[in-house]
């Protein structure tokens, strides 16, 4: 596959991002080379990635929990601590290795510690290869709400080896399918097709959804890298999403959703409102409601938990003077931006997906 630029570095595939990765630590100079992993990609992604890895290093690993609870201002901290106490300075680097959790917070730890180091992103998961490889946005959680805390800033590349999927369950593959059937509605719905044949051990149809994906969102971030207009296009699904994503993680009496599955849900509820708002066919959402039914079942969402869903909506990073800020669909391909939705109708959307 041949390597994407994107807004000043690489995103490289298989093999190639090995070899790219070779050059670059053996030509330039690091006093210091972390590697940064959760307690899954310390034991089943980095014995493999540093089997890849030619020339003598003096690899020094940080490791942290896994899981979106800890993407947080505390484990920054920590990590802030670990890497003064291991005497890291400006000419050290961050390497990342490990889901969009381990590539969001490592590279937001990397570019504010001494003001800023290099870092190298490894994506592990399906979801952070087609999302988070591209686009320099880093952060962290303000609470339960979804990245309030970050900056946009480069890696010096981004390697995509889809060998790291053997090593995630079943729900986390589907869980990065949400974004790439977010990608068929708003800008190829050639993806739409592909993906119903989906399947998790036909590594050839992975490689192929993950390319498409990334081209897609990097051409995007070129035109609009601070999301003043273009770029909010993929935030479809999000705002809905992440509001069920955020009140899940603090319901005790709920089971923490992956983002896919909550995405999935905030893609449905949306184009419900498309087809309120814009005249969206309704047949294409019912499509969509089947397959994300029988992709990831029926999540546990009731009516007394709308009020609460609604009120986490105002924290959408789209948000501007205090309206709750949509992206919905004329038709697929066909996206209208910063829309605002009654409130009677957000009910009755979320009331929908329930039917």
């Amino acid at each position: 596959m041949q390597s994407i630029l994107s807004t000043g570095y690489y995103v490289h595939f298989q093999d190639k991002a090995y070899d790219e990765l070779n050059n670059y630590l053996n030509q330039n100079f690091h006093s210091k080379v972390f590697i940064l992993v959760d307690t899954n990609t310390k034991k089943y992604c980095l014995p493999y990635f540093l089997n890849s890895v030619v020339g003598k290093h003096n690899f020094e690993l940080i490791e942290v929990k896994n899981g979106e609870e800890f993407k947080n201002l505390n484990t920054c901290s920590e990590l802030w601590n670990i890497l003064t106490q291991k005497g890291a300075d400006r000419k050290s680097i961050l390497i990342n290795l490990g889901g969009g959790v381990i590539t969001d917070m490592g590279g937001f730890v990397a570019s504010t510690f001494k003001r800023g180091i290099c870092f190298i992103n490894v994506p592990t998961t399906l979801l952070s290869m087609v999302d988070a490889s591209v686009g320099g946005k880093t952060g962290i959680d303000l609470d339960v709400l979804k990245n309030q805390i970050g900056l946009f800033s480069n890696p010096e590349m981004v390697l995509v080896d889809d060998q790291f999927l053997k090593t995630i369950t079943e729900r986390e593959i589907r869980s990065g399918l949400a974004e790439i059937i977010k990608y068929g509605f708003t800008f190829d719905r050639t993806l739409l097709d592909k993906i119903q044949s989906f399947d998790a051990v036909n590594y050839k149809i992975v490689s192929d959804l993950i390319y498409r994906s990334i081209t897609i969102k990097n051409s995007i971030v070129l035109q609009d890298m601070k999301e003043q207009n273009l770029r909010k296009t993929l935030n479809f699904g999000h705002t809905i999403g992440h509001a069920i994503e955020s009140y899940f993680l603090e319901n005790e009496d709920k089971e923490s959703l992956t983002h896919g599955e909550s995405v999935a849900v905030g893609m449905i509820v949306e184009l419900y409102f498309s087809s309120k708002l814009f005249g969206f066919p309704i047949k294409e959402t019912e499509k969509l409601k089947a397959f994300t039914h029988r992709l990831f079942g029926k999540i546990d969402l009731q009516k007394p938990d709308f009020n609460a869903i609604k009120k986490l909506m105002i924290y959408d990073k789209k948000n501007v003077n205090g309206k709750v800020n949509f992206i919905l669909l004329k038709n697929i391909e066909e996206c209208e931006i910063d829309v605002q939705v009654p409130d009677d109708l957000i009910k009755e959307g979320l009331a929908y997906y329930l039917k």
